[in-house]
């Protein structure tokens, strides 16, 4: 595409043209370019959340249904700013606005939205929503006259052919923090309210989620798959579905099973075979046929988990209140292992989710304590000089400038789900607590 005239808009714009003169000269041609007509755009869209309005929303019209009439299902929103205002990356306006186009994704009347930009004209960026789920689907990428053109076809390409499925981590580098079980019954709860789901077993060493569904780990074909980069028929051979009958309803869940292949090939050789971006190659052909992708990942940082985190569109991490190093493996993860791989990618994805507390029972001195104890990783992080990191999002999700809030998600501790694997069932199917348990986790983290 060489949208010319949108090039011309973006030459006559002041180097600190305001709000209203980007508004008024770049942004009609910018939607124009993304293929939305002028019908097809609503200008001070009321979001749903009191007098919350973002600058536009944008939606392709049907046969029966002109989106500038009916001002309802809208698909994409836009929120831009003057270019006296800086959004370049990590500066505290460019911070402001990435929590507004947020707030506005997740209000009332944008349920059905599913991408957000933000930009001045001077920068850009493309936010995907999946559910609650808000993570960048482009760096916050810098304009200019050279590469106006291939990021508007970028965009575009993105939101026309949006792609069906979420792709989850779930990761922590410490082990012994219920990453397998999380797996498998968010599978199970994802399942039983109609979201598709697979499951890719990539802890190749423990192999714990494959032998838990009384599934036998294949021999090569997963390595198969990884390895042959033109056949993609193979994919189908590797992918096993777990089936279970309840009454007259039929549960069903696919899954990746642990290769034995991959567990046998060690490190060097296996970075000799793959690349890190190999796993997510793989899964990108399977994102049009599920809702969630969910990946059991190591507890380390070698090569799989490295490849499973890179696959990823966010990261769930599991922690023990009660395991100190629990608490501070994940802050690693979130302050210097994930953002290594969102510089490998350049795309600022994968994000962190906010932690949370799997499977342990908390006396309120337990509570005291760690809470204590995540207070000082959240303030070492701060005043870290080489890697100053907020945490406070991570650990503390509902906390504020303004407000201090302790909430932490926490899933029970309960029998069934820890004995569930001895019959090779998932707990939120057998049992009822447990089902509760995890479609509140489904809640808190995925659901809109």
């Amino acid at each position: 595409m060489n949208n010319q005239i949108l090039v011309q808009a973006l030459l006559s714009l002041p180097n600190d043209a305001q709000e209203s003169i980007v508004d008024k000269l770049f942004v009609p041609n910018f939607l124009n370019s993304l293929g939305f007509s002028l019908m097809e755009t609503v200008p001070k869209f009321a979001t749903g959340n009191g007098s919350d309005t973002v600058d536009y929303a944008a939606r392709h019209n049907t046969e029966d249904d002109i989106f500038i009439s009916s001002k309802s299902n809208p698909y994409l929103l836009l929120e831009i700013k003057g270019r006296d205002v800086n959004l370049s990356e990590g500066t505290a306006q460019y911070k402001l606005a990435v929590e507004q186009i947020k707030r506005y994704l997740l209000s009332q009347n944008c349920q059905t939205v599913k991408w957000g930009i933000i930009t001045n004209s001077k920068h850009i960026q493309l936010f995907r929503k999946h559910g609650k789920i808000i993570h960048p689907a482009s760096a916050c990428l810098a304009i200019d006259l050279n590469n106006l053109n291939k990021i508007v076809k970028d965009i575009r390409q993105k939101i026309d052919l949006t792609t069906r499925a979420l792709t989850v981590a779930i990761y922590n580098n410490k082990g012994g923090v219920g990453k397998t079980t999380t797996t498998v019954n968010l599978a199970a709860a994802l399942t039983l309210i109609g979201k598709k789901t697979l499951i890719v077993d990539f802890d190749v060493n423990q192999q714990d989620l494959t032998h838990s569904l009384g599934i036998k780990p294949t021999k090569n074909t997963f390595f198969l798959c990884l390895e042959e980069k033109k056949n993609t028929t193979i994919l189908k051979d590797a992918i096993h579905s777990y089936i279970l009958q309840v009454k007259d309803k039929r549960l069903i869940f696919d899954i990746i099973p642990a290769d034995e292949k991959l567990f046998e090939t060690d490190e060097h050789e296996l970075r000799q075979i793959f690349k890190i971006p190999r796993l997510s190659q793989i899964l990108n052909n399977l994102k049009s046929e599920y809702d969630y992708i969910l990946i059991d990942s190591p507890p380390n940082w070698r090569f799989m988990s490295q490849s499973a985190i890179y696959a990823a569109d966010v990261v769930l991490i599991p922690t023990k209140h009660n395991n100190i190093f629990s608490l501070e493996n994940a802050a690693i993860a979130i302050k210097k292992l994930i953002p290594q791989v969102q510089q490998f990618r350049k795309d600022s994805g994968p994000i962190a989710l906010p932690i949370f507390f799997n499977g342990e029972k908390m006396t309120e001195a337990q509570e005291s304590t760690t809470h204590q104890a995540i207070d000082n990783i959240i303030e070492q992080a701060g005043k870290d000089k080489d890697n100053k990191f907020d945490l406070l999002p991570y650990f503390y999700p509902r906390s504020t400038q303004n407000r201090k809030d302790r909430h932490i998600f926490e899933l029970p501790s309960y029998a069934h789900i820890a004995n569930a694997a001895f019959s090779h069932l998932p707990a939120a199917y057998k049992n009822k607590i447990a089902r509760d348990y995890y479609l509140a986790l489904v809640k808190e983290y995925f659901l809109q």
